[in-house]
């Protein structure tokens, strides 16, 4: 509760609010909502109490799930305890509205340009292509029964379920370390009948493997229950990026079911454990925990699509599924792999952005070791910590004695943790794309993936330690608008995060236009926004506000609007009068390449030095094993030959900064492609299961 004091109070906003804002933006890296935008609306219709707090986005977006969130925050310090009557009031006035905003006299009395009546025009709207009404309860109180995706009945024949978030179900997923909470799929039980399977590994194989043909029925009614939390979160960004229905595999469905299994490729999953039954008819799996499509997010999707235009055609499709089970305490470190080179084939590939893509790897090295200038009124210089893997702060901060957890939180302050989506979400704003930033944390995640990864992949050079300093600098002009703008006086009591993307991107597009570029470096030297900055930054938040809050004609709901490119075009068009400020905030390029040609002189100075260092520590004898190794398979170059003869002859021989950091080069790569050092410690070997055939 101090923590969202804090928070509410230095930015402004209501405390349920900044509660929401948390909360919400846990269940959008679940997958259990595309967005989530504010509604916080509650009233009565017809003596019938009506109430929406927030609504999960265009469910024509979102595979026909409309998201209806009611937020039950309670101040107490202590939590207190609800039921189920409590949880079935919250939902009565929930599903109140969304039968209600199907009503014009219902419409026509809510306030025009309010959320609420946005909200309600989204409702009507969209109704025709909804399949599914998805009720969700965030709270932080703790709720007495576990819930997830329980049937609750229809609304005009459309099926309503209802999810219940409380503070335990949170804690436990903040606590787990895992990227998304487990779901446990009881086939026999709850989808008809357990699968019939054939053991792919044999026994004392490092992990188990069957081959399974399921049902479409089948599959399409477990991915309705679960919806894209049932998807490894990458395949999930792949499909948010590319749209999930495949037209291909749809007309095959459609025409010709019965060839299904012979034309589609199937799908590759995981999960932390299965049960197995074996009788007369064979073995077959009963149980998954932590089931996780991996490869075939398309062809899941595709096959729900189905279950509601024409579910008879799935009586007669089979998918074939390969399912390999990777024990819980490992899944976090294995499982990418498997889904990278499960998707080595096709277009997902081009977007893979894995938690240890080498990207992640590199940002994460930065923000342990690149220690930041002292902001003003301090004199220690702390890190920006990012957690490249779901847990990792807290992680690193358990393992810790309490006196080396209080210099852990001296130096890496709690309000300069930021995660994937964080990074996303800010370098997207700067890349003047706040359209794509206002659809939502995953959407936004998944076209961020694709461009950094192709640009990755034609050069990673260019994201170096001044690329990770400017992003941080762009991580605290984000997160000072978060604290100023709902301040201003022109400030509309909502849509908060849709002005500040637009205001980044206004700003920035503007700087371009005057061949200019904004000061980034001066915001990493002070820890802070210059106040020529603030005024500027400020100044371009007012036009963008009244640009957002008036949509063009035909456009009813403003936080759709926010989404549109249209949108964009006309804030980019407006004029800002920035005044003298605007020429104190920016740089001309060549000043900015300047600082990163000296950045980069330096960084390669202490790098060869600290390569240097590190050959050396490690001993001429391992690089005599390496070099041995290499020889034999081929695996080296001559120059390469060379440098690792140089660090064989340790301590008669010291190999140049230059050389060491080569050596290291080639020591990842051959630990990549197989290489085990006699003085290794046993260990589960990546390379040795996840290697592409």
């Amino acid at each position: 509760m101090a923590e969202l004091d804090a928070v509410a109070e230095e930015s402004s906003l209501d405390v349920k609010e900044a509660f929401f804002e948390r909360m919400a933006n846990r269940l959008e890296m679940e997958g259990e909502i595309v967005t989530s935008d504010w509604v916080d609306f509650s009233d009565r219709n017809s003596g019938k109490p009506v109430r929406i707090d927030a609504i999960g986005g265009d469910p024509r977006e979102s595979e026909g799930v409309l998201s209806v969130i009611v937020s039950d925050f309670h101040p107490d310090a202590t939590p207190v305890k609800i039921n189920a009557a409590d949880a079935k009031k919250s939902f009565g006035s929930l599903i109140n509205f969304v039968a209600a905003s199907r009503r014009a006299a219902f419409r026509s009395d809510l306030m025009e340009g309010s959320s609420e009546a946005g909200a309600a025009s989204l409702i009507t709207s969209a109704w025709s292509s909804v399949t599914k009404v998805k009720l969700i309860l965030i709270t932080n109180a703790i709720y007495s029964a576990r819930t997830d995706a329980v049937l609750a009945g229809k609304i005009a024949d459309v099926p309503v379920t209802y999810n219940v978030w409380d503070l335990s179900r949170f804690h436990r997923f903040e606590t787990s370390g895992h990227a998304r909470e487990k779901i446990i799929v009881n086939f026999r039980d709850d989808f008809g009948e357990a699968l019939p399977a054939l053991a792919a590994s044999r026994s004392g194989d490092r992990l188990d493997s069957y081959l399974i043909v399921m049902g479409g029925t089948q599959l399409a009614k477990i991915y309705d229950k679960w919806g894209a939390r049932l998807l490894e979160s990458n395949v999930r960004s792949f499909l948010q990026a590319r749209g999930a229905v495949n037209r291909g595999i749809r007309d095959t469905i459609k025409d010709e079911p019965e060839m299904f299994f012979s034309y589609n490729n199937g799908l590759s999953a995981t999960a932390d454990e299965v049960e197995v039954v074996r009788s007369e008819n064979g073995m077959q799996i009963v149980r998954a925990t932590n089931l996780q499509i991996v490869n075939g997010g398309q062809t899941t999707a595709s096959l729900h699509a189905a279950l509601s235009a024409s579910p008879e055609t799935l009586d007669n499709v089979h998918v074939q599924l390969k399912l390999t089970v990777v024990p819980d305490e490992v899944s976090e470190e294995i499982v990418p792999f498997i889904s990278k080179y499960a998707n080595s084939q096709n277009k997902v590939s081009a977007a893979d952005f894995f938690s240890n893509h080498p990207f992640h790897m590199r940002m994460e090295e930065f923000s342990r070791r690149v220690l930041a200038p002292a902001a003003e009124g301090t004199n220690k210089e702390t890190k920006w910590f990012y957690e490249r893997a779901r847990g990792q702060y807290l992680v690193e901060r358990a393992k810790k004695s309490p006196a080396e957890r209080r210099r852990f939180d001296i130096e890496n302050p709690k309000s300069q943790y930021f995660v994937k989506t964080d990074l996303a979400k800010v370098e997207m704003s700067f890349r003047m794309q706040p359209d794509t930033v206002s659809k939502g944390a995953q959407k936004n995640f998944g076209t961020f993936a694709q461009t950094i990864g192709s640009e990755w992949s034609r050069s990673d050079s260019k994201f170096d330690e001044t690329w990770f300093k400017r992003l941080v600098a762009k991580l605290i002009v984000f997160r000072h608008l978060e604290k100023v703008v709902p301040k201003q006086p022109w400030y509309p009591g909502g849509y908060r995060a849709n002005i500040i993307t637009y205001t980044i991107a206004k700003v920035v597009s503007d700087t371009h236009e005057a061949e200019k570029l904004l000061d980034l470096d001066s915001v990493w030297r002070t820890q802070s926004v210059p106040r020529a900055l603030n005024d500027t930054l400020l100044m371009a938040a007012e036009v963008a506000t009244t640009v957002i809050t008036a949509p063009e004609a035909g456009v009813n709901n403003i936080t759709e609007w926010g989404k549109k490119q249209a949108c964009w075009a006309a804030i980019e068009r407006a004029v800002v009068e920035y005044g003298d400020d605007f020429k104190d905030c920016v740089v001309a390029p060549e000043e900015a390449r300047t600082t990163q040609r000296d950045d980069r002189r330096n960084t390669s100075m202490d790098a060869e030095i600290a390569a240097q260092q590190n050959v050396i520590a490690i001993g001429a004898p391992f690089w005599s094993r390496l070099r041995d190794w290499g020889r034999a398979n081929r695996k080296f170059s001559p120059t390469e030959d060379g440098i690792l003869r140089t660090c064989s002859l340790l301590p008669g021989r010291i190999p140049s900064g230059r050389q060491s950091v080569i050596a290291e080069q080639i020591m990842l790569r051959a630990r990549e492609e197989g290489y085990v050092d006699e003085a290794d410690s046993p260990r589960i070997k990546i390379s040795a299961i996840s290697r592409p055939h």
